[in-house]
């Protein structure tokens, strides 16, 4: 199966034929009718990955605390091979799809093979043709749906969440700011609620 791939020390990106993942129990193997590009993540993931080592320890702070924390353990070798292993290696890219459902692993209700659904998280919803999901980032597409609408369903969740954590009262007024993928979307579910809403951003180009 076809499947991208980017490397994490390069930024190179490359479209390979990689073996389908392997059925697991509480999970269930997926083909993908459609997997969405998220382009702010995956811009900063691509823009991450093409800066010099020097530059990744500085945009982030949190990996070189854990890499230090590593050579207080491990030694300073074995933590750098480590480090340089995953540097180069190449990993999937894409965290939200939908597809049809071709096998169900053992211990997963309520899906059965055929059904479309919506598939979330990184490493799991990928570009890839054929994708293997745990159960609990799967959902069922309601009647009506469409994979291609279904393949949102990860980017409208992370903006739901953001409109349940302002914790809104009727009668208030709404502005998003940053109007990317997930502000529109964050946009159009204030709207169905009934906020007025208010979109702004300093990029022209949104």
């Amino acid at each position: 199966m076809k499947q991208l791939l980017q490397n994490a020390r390069t930024g190179e990106m490359k479209l390979e034929d990689v073996p389908a993942p392997a059925l697991q129990p509480g999970g269930v193997i997926v083909r993908n009718h459609y997997s969405l590009v998220s382009a702010g993540t995956e811009r900063t993931t691509l823009t991450f990955a093409r800066q010099s080592l020097v530059g990744k320890a500085r945009s982030r702070p949190d990996l070189v605390r854990q890499v230090m924390s590593r050579v207080r353990t491990d030694g300073l070798i074995p933590t750098y091979k480590a480090a340089m292993q995953r540097l180069n290696t190449f990993t999937p890219l894409g965290y939200s799809s939908a597809g049809e459902v071709l096998e169900v692993g053992e211990y997963v209700d309520g899906l059965a093979v055929g059904d479309m659904v919506a598939c979330a998280g990184g490493g799991y919803a990928s570009h890839a043709e054929v994708v293997y999901v745990p159960r609990n980032l799967v959902a069922k597409l309601p009647q009506g749906v469409s994979p291609r609408q279904g393949a949102f369903a990860t980017l409208g969740a992370i903006a739901l969440q953001g409109i349940r954590r302002a914790e809104l009262t009727p009668g208030e007024r709404v502005a998003v700011i940053g109007l990317g993928l997930i502000g529109q979307l964050t946009v159009q579910v204030l709207r169905a609620y009934g906020f007025p809403v208010m979109g702004l951003d300093v990029n022209p180009g949104q």
